[in-house]
Order: structure tokens, then sequence, then C-alpha cells
């Protein structure tokens, strides 16, 4: 199997996770994508034991390697154009979330995909983390009962960003960029569609960070008639133990299940109890490359991109305009 990669803007990492997890896997070349230094993403592929080529020009990367996955992790207002033309060459993707910064972009993916016979999976691996795999599995198992309520928390340190998350053109959002991840877990935790959110943000105190929103909150309805709620900041203190202080608690008729502090926390029947998580069997790139290749399903399917996508979209515009958006 061959792969090509565009940049090293999130999480490309994960790429080199698990690639020795998948047999006879060749990586010939890589591109930024943009101006953005190769060398980062070189060094990487080369600490990894991979001696990829170097292109600056994308397009004519695919067209020359012709690859069977593009892993995308460049300019996020880029993704959903270099998504679109690898569909269109029915290059399997990888795409760093969200796939989208807009509607139309959206669109186009999605346009390009109906008449592909590729692949795409965004770059949801805190489904692969041990604490929220196992949280999944005994919610799956019953744990809580019926599901009623899921809020989830995505809260990181801002650190000093690089200028293009200061304007919203190359951003997209904090609710999109941040927020996926919680959007994804109460999406996955639910087990269910979105049916409407209505969202609040704010730019106020954000560092002189010009268009970045420095907290955001979701409020959504499943069609379940899960009700669900997501917090995002990066209001998280430089001197915190951890880069990101990551939560999600799932209420339901016989149960609470909490994951907070890198442990599971579990209130049922027979009162509360901390859960050790197991260690999955599994990591995010080699499960989607290994269910291509004929394997077992991944934990990430493309319908359930193209859902966390719209979700962090229309979770956006709500934020935007003050209103409800039903989806």
């Amino acid at each position: 199997m061959k792969l090509c990669m565009i940049g090293k803007r999130g999480h490309a990492y994960y790429v080199f996770e698990s690639i020795r997890e998948v047999p006879g896997i060749e990586l010939p070349c890589v591109s930024s994508g943009c101006g953005d230094d190769p060398e980062p993403l070189l060094k990487m592929a080369r600490d990894n034991g991979f001696q990829p080529e170097f292109r600056a020009d994308w397009k004519a990367m695919l067209d020359e390697f012709r690859p069977d996955v593009l892993c995308i992790d460049g300019p996020f207002e880029l993704h959903a154009e270099m998504c679109a033309e690898a569909l269109k060459r029915n290059i399997n993707v990888f795409c760093e979330k969200p796939i989208a910064l807009t509607l139309e972009q959206f669109e186009n993916i999605r346009a390009a995909y109906e008449k592909s016979s590729a692949r795409i999976v965004s770059m949801v691996g805190l489904r692969y983390e041990p604490t929220f795999y196992q949280a999944h599995k005994m919610v799956c198992a019953g744990a809580v009962g019926k599901i009623k309520t899921v809020r989830a928390q995505k809260s990181y340190r801002l650190g000093t960003r690089p200028d293009f998350y200061k304007h919203r053109a190359t951003y997209g959002g904090t609710i999109p960029w941040v927020g996926s991840h919680a959007l994804d877990w109460i999406l996955w935790f639910s087990g269910s569609d979105f049916e409407s959110v209505s969202a609040i943000q704010t730019t106020e105190d954000n560092f002189g960070n010009g268009d970045l929103e420095i907290a955001a909150h979701c409020q959504f309805r499943m069609k379940s008639g899960v009700l669900a709620s997501a917090g995002i900041d990066y209001l998280r203190p430089a001197a915190a133990p951890t880069h990101g202080d990551d939560r999600v608690r799932v209420a339901g008729t016989e149960g609470v299940i909490e994951v907070r502090g890198g442990k599971i926390h579990y209130i049922g029947k027979n009162g509360e109890q901390v859960i050790a998580p197991e260690t999955p069997d599994r990591r995010l790139f080699s499960d989607c490359l290994l269910e291509l290749a004929g394997g077992r399903p991944g934990l990430v399917s493309d319908d359930e991109t193209f859902k966390l996508t719209h979700a962090c979209l229309l979770a956006q515009k709500a934020a935007d305009t003050g209103t409800t958006i039903f989806f």
C-alpha cells in the first residue's frame, strides 16, 4: 500500500504511531501543501525509517505517485480542496479534522465522495485513548442503562499559536478545531444523530489572538432524545500538568460514567468505582488502513466523518448567528 502525506500542522503523528502495523506500507513522497517548512515532516518520516521525496506541488505529487492513501494535515483552509482532489482520483483520505471550514466546502467534498470509490476518515484519535475507549465499551454494554445526557469538555492551554489561528478564514473557529473531539464523543457515546444545536462563543480576553474564540459552549438535542453539551476553551493555565483537560460524562437510567483526570469513574447500583482502562488492541491510522485491506471495521466510519464535520460547521454557524439550527 502506497501512502503520500501533505503537511504537519496538526495530528500527522497519528500516522507514525502505527504505520509499521500495516504490512508493505510505502511512503514515497510528501508535500507541505503551502509555504511551510517541509523539514519537520521529512524528519518525522526519516525517524520512522522512511526516506520520502519532497514535492512542492501537492497535486503533481498525487498524479506522479498515485498513492492508495493520502494523509492531509496541511493548511486548514485547504483541507477541503485536498480531500476533493484525492477523492476525484479515487485515493483514500485520512484527513485532519475538520475536513472542511465552510458548508460550501463540505458539500464539495460530499459531491466528490459520492462519485468516488475511495473512503474518507478524519483524525478523531481520542476514540482510541484508553479511558474513552473503555468507557465507550461500558456504555455500549449497558452500564448506564438508557442514555439521557452526554456532557463533553475540551480545555487546552493557549500557548503561542501561529498566525493562521488569528483569522477565521484560515482557522475556521474554535468549535470546529478544538470542539470537534467533544462533538465526536457526543456522536459516539450517544449512538445517535444530531437533531438541533445552539451555541455561544467569545473572543474577549483572547490574549491578542484576533478572531480566535477563547471559549465556546454548544448544546445539542440528539434524534434519540439524548440531551448533550460541549464546553470548549483555551483557558487551561500554562502551569497545568497536561496540555489538555479532556472529559466526558454519560448519564443514564441506571448509572453514570465519567472520564476525567485520566480515569474512569462509574456509579451504578453497587456504588462508585474507579475503573482501570484497558489498552486498545488497535490504533487509528493502522485501523483505517487494515480495514481498507479487508480487515475488521475501524472505529471511525466515512459516515461518521461527514456527520461530525456537518455538526461542527452547524454549531459554528449557530454560535455566529445566535440561532438554533436543525439538522
